[in-house]
């Protein structure tokens, strides 16, 4: 891995092209990222309790939620995870295309970790995501896994 710490990041994103930059940007950093992405809000409920088909799911050092979702939509899933004492300690970074100051409010009630609206722009995507990890896994102290 060329001695480049390894984390484990959970992106609940159905939009595939939202993905794929998310892989490029978080590919291009500093670390080596473990990506696995689910494409709603059940799917990750599912894979953070390990239950089928995700038994073998790694708890992720970060969850990146957006808030747009079928089926379950972010806001009930960050509400889930919040509520659930052996979940609540992952961080949540919320990164959706809202901008709307009901939804920002909403989300850190739940209790988020932070608020991204995504830029419009390949490259001012990228930054965000280049944003993301020198933040969360430079500076802050994470908790511990399970």
């Amino acid at each position: 891995m060329n001695g480049k710490k390894i984390v484990d990041v959970l992106l609940v994103e159905d939009d595939p092209g939202d993905v794929e930059l998310t892989r490029e940007g978080l590919a291009a950093g500093k670390l080596h990222v473990n990506l696995h992405t689910v494409d709603d809000g059940l799917q990750a409920l599912s894979y953070l309790r390990r239950e089928e088909p995700y038994p073998d799911a790694v708890r992720p050092d970060i969850i990146l939620l957006d808030l747009n979702l079928p089926r379950m939509d972010g806001r009930e899933t960050l509400k889930e995870i919040k509520a659930d004492t052996r979940l609540r300690s992952i961080p949540v970074v919320v990164l959706t295309t809202s901008e709307a100051d009901t939804d920002i409010l909403k989300c850190y009630d739940l209790g988020a970790s932070c608020y991204i609206s995504k830029p419009v722009g390949f490259d001012a995507f990228l930054k965000v995501v280049k944003s993301l990890e020198d933040f969360w896994f430079t500076v802050v102290k994470m908790p511990p896994k399970d």
